[in-house]
């Protein structure tokens, strides 16, 4: 969460004759944000038809606007009514980059401690440096066009139990990777 010069969000609300509902936002969409929107959404007037949410002033988002968005989603659900953000001036685009960064960070983290033990194995078996193993990982999962965590997890299950075996295609790359490494 920025601090420093937080500009808090602010949702301004006006409703013409036809039921819709125009909100206003201005500042940023940070943590708390879904709480400013949802007090907003509970004061519309009985008989509101439609919500668009005018996004042009919003000048920051951080992970919390996913929350923001969902809520808006899931309010029109419920209600019935249709909803949409509207005026987007690049905003999503730096906030979905952000969330697909961050669901990488979480793959990799998840996956790091079994590509580490696979390349443990790998330099106890092969008698290889760290770097080494990691070439053999990588070469046999494109080789076997396998996901490198997949061709690792292969790897430390075949070595805590002998009778799981190596599907042909990963065990033919991971040869081929290790005859590579001994040329």
């Amino acid at each position: 969460m920025r601090t420093a010069e937080s500009n808090p969000l602010i949702i301004e609300c006006r409703t013409d004759d036809t039921g819709r509902a125009l909100l206003t936002a201005r500042g940023e969409l940070v943590h708390g944000c879904a709480d400013t929107l949802a007090r907003v959404l509970a004061e519309l007037p009985a008989g509101t038809r439609r919500v668009e949410v005018d996004m042009s002033g919003v000048d920051f988002m951080d992970t919390a606007g996913r929350g923001f968005l969902e809520l808006l989603r899931d309010w029109g659900e419920r209600h019935m009514i249709p909803v949409a953000a509207v005026n987007w001036r690049g905003q999503a685009r730096d906030f979905w980059e952000l969330c697909r960064e961050v669901e990488q960070l979480r793959r990799a983290m998840a996956t790091r401690p079994v590509i580490d033990q696979a390349r443990g194995i790998l330099m106890a078996t092969h008698a290889c440096t760290s770097e080494e193993a990691w070439n053999i990982l990588r070469e046999a999962s494109q080789l076997s066009n396998t996901k490198l965590r997949t061709v690792a997890a292969t790897v430390t299950a075949s070595t805590e139990n002998a009778a799981t075996p190596v599907p042909e295609p990963v065990d033919r790359a991971l040869r081929t990777a290790i005859a590579r490494l001994r040329d």
